[in-house]
């Protein structure tokens, strides 16, 4: 039996504040044994409510890794909550400054450490009504082409209806499911030789991955995805710097993110 890699102090009370918090949906997990319990991995998840980063950590903390996020900088500023941010190994985002990229370097350096990374490539939750995930953003196309560990899509189905982050609509009641599917390590050997920083390889990556999303999304709703994804909103422009293509003036060197 795998051991369960030790997160601290700080993992443990977000782990003591988080597991009552899910308990609010009634958990199903399939494929759960797909995630690697030891070494490196790139989790690419859709994003549909607000309860997500709490619901998505339990279920990798139960799978026995510490999982890191991206979250915003400021959150570090939060009493309790911001030292938790820091001592639980989260990547705090800098979002809108000239430190936006430094996210993705201490992402590469997790990876390096054998961490595993949460990621959301539509960057927030998606505006479709419908709940299929948007155009996505090229951050985890990025650490998925720069390191050579699995990248792993995992669809997850339940909390929009518990929290609907838009109309702020929270149904607790009567309890709802909330699913996760985990899918196979995508093979992205046929990209590995090209360059890894070209703009169209990188859209071609990401749709791949959020295909794979997609796909497991529609097994758990048992529905047929739209053809055309929709398209991110302005305000998830201005939020995802992580995740967005870099101009060609501020291209970072080779070592950069």
């Amino acid at each position: 039996m795998a051991r369960r890699e030790k997160g601290g102090f700080w993992v443990g009370l977000a782990a003591a504040a988080f597991y009552p918090l899910t308990a609010i949906g009634k958990r199903v997990y399939l494929g759960a044994e797909k995630i690697p319990r030891q070494g490196p991995a790139v989790l690419v998840m859709n994003h549909i409510s607000h309860l997500d980063p709490a619901v998505d950590a339990v279920f990798v903390h139960r799978q026995k890794r510490v999982p890191r996020f991206f979250l915003k900088a400021s959150l570090k500023d939060v009493p309790v909550f911001g030292r938790i941010v820091t001592g639980s190994g989260q990547i705090p985002v800098a979002r809108g400054s000239s430190a936006a990229g430094d996210s993705l370097k201490a992402a590469h350096q997790a990876l390096e450490e054998g961490k595993v990374i949460v990621i959301y490539p539509e960057g927030t939750i998606t505006k479709d009504p419908l709940g299929w995930p948007k155009e996505a953003y090229s951050g985890a196309a990025r650490l998925a082409l720069q390191n050579d560990v699995p990248v792993i899509p995992i669809a997850r189905w339940g909390t929009n209806k518990i929290y609907n982050g838009y109309t702020k609509k929270f149904t607790p009641f009567p309890r709802k499911t909330v699913t996760h599917l985990v899918g196979d390590p995508i093979d992205l050997s046929a990209y590995r030789g090209g360059n890894p920083r070209s703009a169209s390889m990188l859209r071609e990556v990401t749709g791949v991955l959020m295909d794979e999303v997609t796909r497991l999304l529609a097994e758990i709703r048992q529905e047929e995805p739209p053809v055309k994804k929709p398209e991110p909103d302005a305000a998830a422009e201005t939020k995802a710097e992580i995740t967005a293509e870099p101009k060609a003036e501020t291209e970072k060197p080779e070592d950069g993110a």
